[in-house]
């Protein structure tokens, strides 16, 4: 379904209307189907319109990102450049298991999984613990 802003050639009102495609809103436009619900005028044409941009804050798709990241990250440790090495000694057991995260070179990681080692990355960057305000 497409959603347009309508304006009445004849009394000037601008409405809403909706539409299963454009060429859905055309045919009905030139058969007399689309009229204005002031005056029911077929006069009617597409209405300068803005585009949606979505809002700020919990709308925004890379804040929920974010926030879902943030919440598998809560129980992991930062081991920072060491990424590689401390999985490595959790996967052999010279370390005890837990959940880490840090960063790593592509060629690293790489190393990891062709050694059995899972490892996936982070969808979005991860501030060191120590450089966060």
């Amino acid at each position: 379904m497409i959603v347009f802003d309508l304006q009445c050639r004849d009394g000037g009102e601008t409405f809403e209307a909706w539409f299963r495609s454009s060429a859905d809103y055309e045919e009905q436009r030139e058969g007399g189907f689309v009229q204005c619900p002031f005056c029911q005028s077929a006069n009617v044409q597409k209405a300068p319109m803005a585009p949606r941009v979505p809002r700020k804050g919990s709308d925004n798709v890379f804040v929920r990102l974010a926030a879902m990241q943030a919440e598998l990250l809560k129980d992991s440790r930062w081991v920072g450049d060491k990424f590689a090495d401390t999985a490595r000694a959790i996967h052999s057991g010279e370390m005890a298991p837990e959940q880490v995260h840090g960063s790593t070179t592509l060629d690293q990681a790489k190393s990891l999984v062709d050694e059995g080692i899972p490892v996936a990355p982070l969808p979005l960057p991860v501030t060191p613990p120590n450089q966060v305000n």
